[in-house]
């Protein structure tokens, strides 16, 4: 079998890449790539319950929660008695966890520049195709 047989693997090979640059730019504050993810669209949708969020990013409560404590020990976030109903907790960011937003941007804004640097005149194809592929296989981008 050759090593470039399955099409595919040239995809998850740069996409191990990516991520790899991805956590480079986000170290300095603390974050991984998947925090993150949670912190942005927190600011985006605002109070909201674990059981939302697990929902937005598709992946199990057990997993959100993992990261919910995370983010929860770090400061990023905050929990608190959901005021629509008493026995629900609501997760919200915290000022420190907004202060994060500007160094994330500036991260996805770095990795963003290093793609079109790659592909050149063919950047904005490959971001539109990378959105096409995530739409047709159910991913969706939380809180929208």
């Amino acid at each position: 079998m050759q090593a470039d047989q399955h099409r595919f693997h040239g995809l998850l090979h740069s996409a191990e890449l990516v991520e790899a640059e991805l956590r480079r730019r986000l170290s300095p504050l603390g974050l991984q790539p998947r925090q993150a993810r949670v912190i942005e669209a927190m600011a985006r949708i605002g109070p909201v319950s674990q059981a939302v969020l697990a929902s937005e990013f598709q992946i199990t409560s057990a997993s959100m929660s993992t990261m919910t404590d995370r983010l929860l020990a770090a400061g990023y976030i905050s929990r608190g008695p959901d005021p629509a109903s008493r026995r629900q907790n609501v997760l919200e960011l915290t000022d420190k966890g907004r202060a994060q937003l500007a160094g994330i941007e500036a991260a996805w804004d770095a990795v963003d520049d290093m793609l079109a640097a790659a592909l050149g005149q063919n950047a904005n194809t490959f971001f539109d195709l990378a959105r096409q592929v995530r739409d047709g296989l159910g991913g969706t981008v939380p809180g929208s």
